[in-house]
């Protein structure tokens, strides 16, 4: 399969990038930075270097290498867990704008299969609203929404101890996500205690 990983050097992607590369899969990362480059093509992947904000430039980007499957996992936080909330919007933006972006490329270069990462637990007010509308939006195109638990795990906010439920710890999160390539429309949960 043809796969375009939006989000290739973000925690979840770049465990996702190799699993997707190992299992036989031709796989195109895109990431906003030029520098992380190099670490994509280490991995076995094609970099795509782009803005989702730049509809035209990932348009192009995901017509050019013509997948099978469009995978979202962009998200715009911090490193730092203590300025989170200083991220909101920006984290909002991504999921309303970059969605769209995302979504209307797969539309226009044939691609049916579409995936993108979400979250198990509830935000509240305006955040949630955000979130619950960035879902409708992969739904309501017949893609799957992957509703993570708070990961930890190495390079999560969580690197020594779990949090609380619902949680993953991140590995299991990205071979979690490799068996849901093929799954059918609709939300799945990737938790401890489920199965994916």
């Amino acid at each position: 399969m043809r796969i375009f990983l939006a989000g290739a050097t973000g925690v979840i992607g770049v465990r996702v990038a190799p699993l997707l590369v190992g299992a036989g899969h031709a796989v195109a990362g895109m990431t906003r930075t030029p520098a992380k480059a190099g670490e994509l093509r280490e991995l076995g992947v094609q970099p795509v270097v782009c803005d989702v904000f730049d509809a035209g430039a990932v348009g192009g980007a995901v017509a050019a290498f013509d997948p099978d499957l469009v995978m979202h996992q962009l998200t715009d936080l911090p490193d730092d867990v203590d300025q989170i909330g200083d991220y909101g919007e920006r984290n909002d933006r991504i999921r309303r704008e970059g969605t769209r972006n995302l979504l209307s490329a797969a539309a226009a270069a044939g691609v049916t299969r579409f995936l993108a990462q979400s979250i198990a637990w509830k935000l509240p007010g305006k955040r949630g609203e955000n979130t619950a509308a960035f879902e409708r939006l992969v739904l309501d195109t017949g893609g799957v929404v992957i509703r993570y638990g708070q990961l930890y795990g190495p390079q999560t906010y969580y690197p020594d101890a779990p949090p609380p439920p619902p949680r993953v710890h991140v590995d299991e999160a990205a071979r979690a996500t490799i068996r849901l390539l093929d799954a059918e429309p609709g939300i799945v949960e990737v938790v401890e205690g489920a199965e994916a």
